[in-house]
């Protein structure tokens, strides 16, 4: 990771304005955009896992705050459990090896970038959209869902960091982070936005992969989308290990939130749907454009 240009702020308060690039110009790299903190962990945490303790580095795109419509200390602290998660991906459950976190700037926003081995993540902090995309009324009732359909003209991030003017803005945000990813070993991970295959999903999830979708015109690299919450209707497909490395980084989540709240705890709120996503993971590679 050492020598990556990337726009800092530094001790002075500047901008150093060298131009951004991500992990995602090197070979055999994962991008995962998802919208909130715990969604890889359920939908394709042994993908990251196996990928991680390869050879594969990965890039972490974190849409929104995944605020549940609450203040900071709940979805600050859902940022650091989806690093304490990362952490136990990269196969170093050391808590000494802390992430390196600034703030970048990315297509004219500034966003907050936190490095760990060979990661990296990017907290967009939009609100978080509700399931039904109509958002919550603490945040102005902001959503991607409401982006996209031209029902609001701008979203702003819910610690004020930075405001995209139109969904084209936030597509060309995120194409950013990603870089030059017309690399062969490049893959791009999202949830599936096709409502026939994967039906009752949170919107939030469904506009990841729309984004990603648009995304698909612009690049070579390879696609996959993962079921989201109609894995629960599915048949078990992990194996044994695949059952306990999901479980694994969706523990060290659920356990950095108990940590500060025991009430925070996602696994409490639904037992049997999160063990039911330990045994499944589905997804699907899209028809080359």
């Amino acid at each position: 990771m050492a020598g990556l240009p990337i726009v800092l702020i530094m001790a002075t308060g500047k901008l150093d304005r060298a131009p951004v690039k991500s992990l995602s110009n090197q070979l055999q790299h994962d991008v995962y955009v998802i919208a909130h903190q715990d969604d890889w962990q359920l939908f394709m945490g042994d993908i990251v896992v196996e990928g991680l303790r390869s050879t594969r580095t990965a890039t972490f795109v974190y849409l929104t705050a995944g605020d549940d419509g609450r203040d900071s200390i709940y979805w600050r602290t859902r940022e650091e459990a989806a690093l304490a998660s990362t952490r136990i991906a990269i196969g170093n459950p050391s808590i000494s090896d802390r992430p390196i976190c600034a703030p970048a700037l990315v297509h004219r926003h500034v966003i907050r970038r936190c490095v760990l081995g060979r990661t990296e993540s990017y907290f967009l902090r939009l609100p978080d959209g509700k399931r039904n995309g109509a958002g919550y009324a603490r945040y102005g009732n902001q959503s991607m869902r409401r982006l996209r359909s031209r029902k609001i003209s701008t979203i702003t991030a819910v610690d004020g960091s930075a405001a995209y003017s139109g969904w084209g803005d936030l597509v060309a945000s995120v194409a950013e982070i990603l870089g030059e990813t017309g690399d062969a070993g490049s893959i791009i991970h999202t949830t599936d936005p096709n409502v026939a295959l994967n039906p009752h999903d949170h919107f939030d999830h469904r506009m990841a992969g729309l984004l990603v979708n648009e995304l698909r015109m612009h690049t070579s690299s390879s696609v996959r989308y993962y079921e989201g919450y109609a894995l629960a209707t599915r048949a078990a497909n992990r194996t044994n290990v695949q059952a306990r490395e999901k479980t694994e980084v969706f523990l060290a989540y659920d356990q950095e939130m108990t940590r500060a709240n025991n009430e925070w705890s996602a696994y409490r709120e639904h037992p049997s749907f999160y063990s039911g996503c330990m045994l499944r993971t589905y997804a699907r590679t899209p028809r080359v454009r």
